[in-house]
């Protein structure tokens, strides 16, 4: 079975934070507040474990501030992000 891409803020916010995979095989990771910001980075390691990035996603979408948190988590799973859009 797969592991989770998509998790939606609990606190009843429209955050919306994701993983997905391009057609060219990389992994991006999405971010939108349902408003006015949105922001994808790519993983920036070749194989990228998918269970590694579905917690760290899992983490940030469950506090208050999202993306600080989601740079944190990715930081102490020694997941590397650049930056793509937003």
């Amino acid at each position: 079975m797969g592991q989770q891409s998509t998790f939606h803020a609990p606190h009843g916010g429209a955050d919306f934070l994701g993983w997905r995979k391009t057609r060219t095989g990389a992994t991006e990771i999405v971010y939108d507040d349902g408003v006015t910001r949105r922001m994808v980075w790519r993983v920036a390691s070749d194989a990228p474990s998918e269970a590694r990035i579905s917690d760290a996603l899992r983490v940030a979408v469950g506090s208050l501030r999202i993306v600080p948190t989601l740079y944190d988590e990715l930081k102490k799973r020694a997941i590397a992000i650049e930056r793509v859009a937003g």
